[in-house]
């Protein structure tokens, strides 16, 4: 046997995994601050009603849409690590900048306080479209948030990409994407007690802050498998199994990890990428919702995040979420160990199976009423199903498309996931007023008021994802790599 294959492998593509995670966790508790506060803290202070907090989530969407289509571009033109620090420094300065929004407010008001501003019935009505100067200034800070963290997926997806082979990289997606699921799980038992102990400000400056540690930790971290001096031959030689020429030195590293170049629009020339729009079109803004206004469903449920009960109830749902979704990534490489199947096919099988997960989210509101940990549960089991197929839905990218399109591509279906997700929660937040307003004069489904208006949009979750199955399966029948002539 030779040394390599005598030589015992390195495993520092975990460790790179790791980091991917930490991102994710990092990215989604900077991101639902704003939601875990918002009841209790923010919109007390500010005044805000339904409408205004689906206005400012469903901008932030609209946003992170638009930037996603360049945000994947600018990684890959970037390179892997500078467009990652790039990425978490700006949405960490974003995070933090929401803290001045209320001397802000106070100053545009010509308001002497903070505590007087509280007093004040509806500050600065006088903006465009008829939003408070409070809730542009919290838009003006979610757009810087957005634009960094549209950059976290397609740097993840594409250090995937270049790490793993084609069958582990559900797995590691899984993993890395759980990060989302963590992020949620700590954000209800740490930042409403940060806002109790510090002020709410000091909540966003303090999640905000984390994002700086990690970027200085990537500098020394990351670098091409092929330059790494944390990665031994045999390691190296697994990451590239899926290549015919299995040995690979850095002389010819550029050319065979960049590949075919593509321009933005060759990109929308492929089924593939349509049907990667398809399942992010349909699915992302279901995610979206249960991220955003899971606080605010419980809150009307009688359990507010300031309650031990209200924490634990986010807590359970995310913990499901988290532990669940994990084994995501599991599915189809035991599709493709046992059964033999090509790694497209063993995903398309998988996400078809989690797919089903979100319906149970038609009995969340109607069994709320017995206990509130049902919907909890309901709830958990549907955001794990969305998880699951989430990270097979990333890796197909790596499988139908070269190294130098992947961020390219992940960026164009986080945009279009981006626009269902300002479509669900600006018409949730309009729907929750109207429903509330109308009272028992509003009903579905057996439901009344706002807990009617929940009900749709559960409905909607439920056979979103079988939907978006259906189309891409339609789309692209059979697994057919991208070939750049």
């Amino acid at each position: 046997m030779t040394p390599v294959e005598t030589s015992k492998m390195t495993n520092f593509r975990w460790v790179i995994c790791g980091m991917l995670f930490m991102a994710t966790t990092i990215n989604y508790m900077d991101r639902q601050v704003l939601s875990l506060l918002n009841t209790n803290y923010i919109s007390t202070e500010f005044h805000w009603d339904n409408d205004d907090y689906g206005t400012i989530t469903a901008i932030f969407s609209l946003f992170y849409a638009f930037i996603s289509l360049f945000a994947g571009r600018f990684i890959d033109w970037m390179g892997t690590k500078k467009g990652y620090i790039w990425a978490i420094v700006v949405w960490s300065i974003g995070a933090c900048l929401h803290a001045g929004c209320g001397v802000a407010t106070c100053w545009l008001n010509d308001i002497d306080s903070i505590e007087t501003l509280r007093t004040v019935e509806k500050a600065s009505q006088v903006g465009l479209f008829g939003l408070t100067a409070s809730v542009w200034l919290f838009i003006a800070c979610r757009m810087i948030l957005a634009m960094g963290e549209s950059g976290n997926f397609p740097a993840a997806i594409k250090v995937t990409a270049e790490y793993f082979p084609k069958k582990d990289r559900a797995l590691a997606t899984s993993i890395f994407n759980a990060g989302a699921s963590i992020g949620a799980l700590i954000a209800p038992l740490t930042i409403p007690a940060l806002a109790d102990a510090f002020g709410w400000e000091m909540a966003f400056i303090i999640i905000g802050a984390i994002g700086f540690v990690w970027a200085g930790l990537w500098v020394f971290v990351y670098t091409s498998p092929v330059k790494s001096r944390f990665v031994n031959k045999s390691e190296l030689i697994y990451i590239e199994s899926d290549r015919e020429v299995e040995a690979i030195d850095a002389a010819t590293a550029d050319e065979a990890d960049n590949g075919p170049k593509f321009s933005l629009m060759d990109c929308f020339k492929y089924r593939q990428t349509w049907a990667f729009i398809v399942g992010k079109l349909f699915t992302d803004g279901v995610w979206w919702f249960f991220l955003f206004w899971a606080p605010d469903y419980f809150n009307q449920l009688g359990y507010p995040v300031t309650t031990m009960t209200g924490k634990m109830l986010l807590f359970v749902l995310y913990l499901i979420v988290t532990v669940v979704s994990i084994y995501g990534g599991y599915l189809p490489k035991l599709f493709v160990e046992k059964r033999g199947m090509n790694p497209y096919i063993g995903r398309m099988r998988a996400m078809l199976i989690f797919a089903f997960f979100p319906i149970f989210a038609m009995f969340a509101q109607p069994l709320s009423g017995i206990s509130p940990w049902i919907p909890a549960v309901i709830i958990g089991l549907a955001g794990a199903g969305h998880q699951a197929w989430s990270a097979n839905l990333y890796s197909t990218i790596g499988d139908m498309f070269p190294k130098s399109a992947v961020a390219t591509i992940t960026g164009i279906g986080t945009m279009f996931g981006g626009l269902c997700s300002f479509a669900i929660n600006k018409t949730s937040g309009v729907l929750f007023d109207y429903a509330e307003a109308q009272g028992e004069a509003f009903t579905f489904f057996g439901q009344t008021g706002k807990p009617a208006g929940y009900m749709i949009v559960f409905c909607y979750c439920a056979v979103a994802y079988l939907i978006g199955w259906v189309i891409m399966k339609a789309l692209v029948p059979k697994y057919k790599p991208v070939v750049v002539e």
